[in-house]
């Protein structure tokens, strides 16, 4: 019978917690950046939905949080002993799976990228390679942001803040610059404030009631991911600007859509997380039957998973 399992890595594996039947290795496994946030949860949900139509098993794991990169690196670590036939993995960082991951690649275990793009020079430089990379365009959904906010301020234009994510990871990264290079090309919009908050709501919180303190006439702002932008929507409510200021956030997660239909978030632009993770699974589950890797010199396949702008 086919089964599937969740491991949720805590600050080392030894307190790491098992879901499900451990009596056998399943054929794949899913390495993923936290299961605490839903975008992640969805995409475990494609991986698994996936599995069960290609009729293979798949264990999911993920480290407890967007921040404990070692914890995800000694996920990997293990996961590359259990003889798994493929991985499919979403790093925290660009850096911290390249040398487990190039382990992996080394033992004969097909590897496909999700979300964040792992460090692939590096990568190549300690002896392995992934067969694809799955993702979004990250930085056309910055510019899909701050194209609607550009387009709502209307001839009027106004002051507009970014809350990006956290410092150096590159999906964030390639998001702000998507949209401040849309809002600086704007007339009549000026960019006065771009700051992280790490993805973390709280830190958003604080961060936009600080922009809303030194900028009293800013009129939007577009944030990163979905949690900051729930965050930044509580700050703009505890300022009594509540309908006054744009909020655009990036992913859409169940809370974040309800936000949008309840007219408090003025808009997300949505991924599609189940599709990165069926897309991910069949990919590994497609390499690992022809029986050959990728060569370390070769180019990895990019695969593309389109966006969409959700507004009430």
């Amino acid at each position: 019978m086919k089964h599937s399992k969740v491991m949720l890595a805590a600050a080392a594996l030894a307190a790491s917690v098992v879901f499900g039947a451990q009596a056998q290795a399943a054929d794949y496994a899913v390495i993923l950046k936290t299961l605490a946030n839903p975008f992640w949860q969805s995409v475990e949900k494609g991986a698994k939905t996936k599995a069960a139509e290609l009729g293979v098993e798949v264990d999911v794991f993920a480290s407890p949080n967007e921040e404990d990169t070692q914890a995800q690196l000694q996920l990997f670590e293990d996961v590359s002993t259990r003889g798994y036939k493929g991985v499919v993995f979403a790093p925290i960082s660009p850096v911290n799976l390249v040398q487990p991951a190039a382990t992996a690649y080394k033992s004969g275990i097909a590897l496909v990228n999700i979300g964040e793009q792992i460090d692939v020079a590096g990568l190549k430089q300690a002896g392995g390679n992934i067969e694809a990379f799955v993702t979004t365009d990250n930085k056309t959904i910055g510019k899909k942001g701050a194209d609607f906010i550009i387009d709502k301020l209307g001839s009027a234009g106004g002051e507009v803040a970014i809350v990006e994510g956290k410092p150096g990871v590159s999906s964030g990264e390639e998001r702000k610059a998507g949209a401040a290079e849309t809002l600086s090309a704007a007339s009549g919009v000026k960019l006065v404030a771009s700051q992280p908050a790490d993805w973390d709501r709280l830190k958003a919180l604080d961060v936009a009631a600080n922009i809303l303190q030194s900028s009293p006439d800013l009129k939007a702002f577009y944030c990163a991911n979905d949690s900051m932008a729930l965050g930044v929507v509580q700050a703009v409510q505890n300022a009594g600007r509540a309908g006054q200021v744009i909020v655009v956030g990036t992913d859409g997660v169940p809370e974040a859509l309800d936000s949008v239909a309840a007219g408090r978030l003025t808009a997300t632009v949505a991924q599609d997380p189940e599709k990165m993770g069926a897309d991910g699974l069949a990919l590994v589950v497609e390499t690992a039957k022809s029986g050959k890797l990728i060569d370390v010199g070769s180019d990895a396949k990019q695969v593309a998973v389109d966006s969409i702008l959700v507004t009430k």
